[in-house]
């Protein structure tokens, strides 16, 4: 325990998560690449023999990182390294090992397919997230609640409505992810500035053949978009909008926890609080909203992340510069490991999160007389009544409950007071039904299940094979 060790790795992301961006399956992908260069070369004619790649496909999972690390001191150079390395275990492949290719073929492309596969799995938790969001939102449709703006309070609204808008962030979110998949590009066989010079004297100046490598390539690799052109290596402008996606991702997330934090302080809604758990070494009633806090820090991070790879996009120079690379290794799979911890934590707040319905409906009836004034104007009016006058007297009763409440301490009585108030003749019996909360929210349950129905359910019902993630925390 003397050396440094990153967090997302021991705390937060999931194993699935941190397999994708590991050494074994970089360098397993880099082995693959090579094997299909390989084998598509030869079925294009070249002198590659079936020995040379029975060799290659038999040591493919044989890598000696120690021998790899002794071969890049000595290079300076990561991609020869693993090239010396593999033939040395494969040591009849070894003349034909990246033939024609330059790094970026295997570093490139195996980048790419990790983004990929990332994306995939980020996708599993966002329809999970999802899942249980438009569960909640169908669950507490009807149930009022007061309505915030600038946090304060406002016309009522519902918990399930306002589940849905912590929804229509990641639908936003999710739609942009399946973009990114549908139109994702691989870089294939390019060569090393683009252009595919190495491969023009191997294949006798036969464009058709390079062709038919780089797409074929591709398709094995489950790809059916290439990039038509490069320089070295693939744009990098698909780090700065893989990066972007991300960050948007946790923008949502951090956004919900804002609002869930609030909630708790309110005791309104609090997420899972288990037998055990600690909320303060001092203060032992404390109920700290440890995952909500974490999912905010988590998020932090990834946004910070997202300027990073917009700059190396901005600063690369012609063909390449290698100025990406220490940046790329550092921010895209941290920020592919900090998505999925959130996203884990988010299904785990989730599935034992716990409304206290009869606080909500306490802190309505504070509010709610304030929010019937209008209603008691325009039925005063209607009996006859001057507006302005009918206001004005409104106006009085409201700013001296106001004074009861927060000067006093005491509890709202405004409608007690025009209950008690003879100038007005309004139907004081129908008053009382009135201040019924569901009489304040409008559209909000219709709207829910609307939006549910049209919006998510397709994506629930398209990902159904998907449902069903464990949620469980490291800690």
């Amino acid at each position: 325990m003397n050396s440094y060790k990153n967090p997302l790795e021991e705390r937060y992301s999931s194993a699935e998560m941190l397999f994708n961006f590991s050494p074994d399956n970089k360098f397993q992908t880099w082995r693959k690449l090579w094997i299909a260069l390989a084998e598509i070369e030869k079925d294009l004619g070249l002198e590659i023999s079936d020995e040379q790649i029975s060799q290659l496909k038999e040591q493919a999972d044989n890598i000696d990182y120690q021998k790899a690390a002794e071969y890049e001191k000595k290079f300076r150079h990561d991609v020869m390294a693993h090239v010396h390395a593999y033939g040395d275990v494969a040591p009849a492949a070894k003349p034909i090992i990246h033939l024609g290719a330059t790094s970026a073929f295997v570093g490139d492309n195996t980048d790419l397919i990790q983004i990929r596969d990332g994306l995939q799995i980020i996708r599993k938790q966002l329809v999970n997230v999802i899942k249980n969001l438009s569960d909640f939102a169908i669950q507490y449709k009807d149930l009022p609640t007061l309505g915030f703006t600038h946090f304060q309070p406002a016309q009522l609204t519902t918990v399930g409505k306002r589940a849905t808008l912590w929804l229509q962030s990641l639908l936003l979110d999710f739609e942009e992810l399946e973009f990114f998949l549908e139109t994702l590009r691989f870089r294939g066989v390019k060569g090393t500035t683009g252009t595919a010079a190495s491969f023009l004297e191997l294949f006798d100046g036969d464009y058709a053949k390079v062709q038919h490598l780089d797409k074929e390539l591709s398709k094995r690799f489950g790809f059916e978009k290439v990039f038509g052109v490069s320089g070295q290596t693939y744009d990098r402008k698909i780090d700065a909008k893989v990066l972007s996606l991300l960050s948007n991702i946790a923008q949502s997330a951090h956004k919900f926890t804002n609002d869930l934090r609030l909630l708790q302080n309110l005791k309104e809604i609090e997420e899972p609080f288990e037998k055990n758990q600690i909320g303060s070494s001092a203060m032992a009633y404390k109920r700290n909203p440890m995952r909500s806090e974490r999912i905010s820090a988590l998020s932090k991070f990834v946004i910070s992340l997202q300027n990073s790879s917009a700059m190396v996009a901005a600063t690369q120079w012609f063909e390449r510069t290698l100025d990406d690379s220490a940046n790329k290794r550092l921010t895209i799979p941290q920020a592919f490991l900090a998505v999925d911890a959130v996203l884990l934590i988010w299904n785990n707040i989730m599935n034992g999160i716990v409304v206290y319905e009869n606080r909500i409906h306490k802190h309505i009836m504070e509010e709610l007389p304030f929010m019937a004034t209008e209603y008691i104007i325009m039925e005063e009016v209607k009996a006859g009544g001057d507006r302005q006058e009918i206001h004005e007297i409104i106006r009085v009763h409201s700013m001296e409950a106001s004074k009861k409440v927060k000067m006093e301490g005491k509890e709202n009585d405004l409608i007690e007071r025009i209950m008690n108030d003879d100038s007005l003749k309004l139907d004081k019996s129908k008053l009382q039904e009135v201040l019924d909360p569901k009489n304040f929210i409008g559209f909000a349950p219709i709207q829910t299940v609307e939006f549910v129905k049209n919006e998510i359910s397709p994506i629930v019902e398209k990902y159904q094979h998907l449902i069903g993630l464990e949620s469980d925390l490291k800690v």
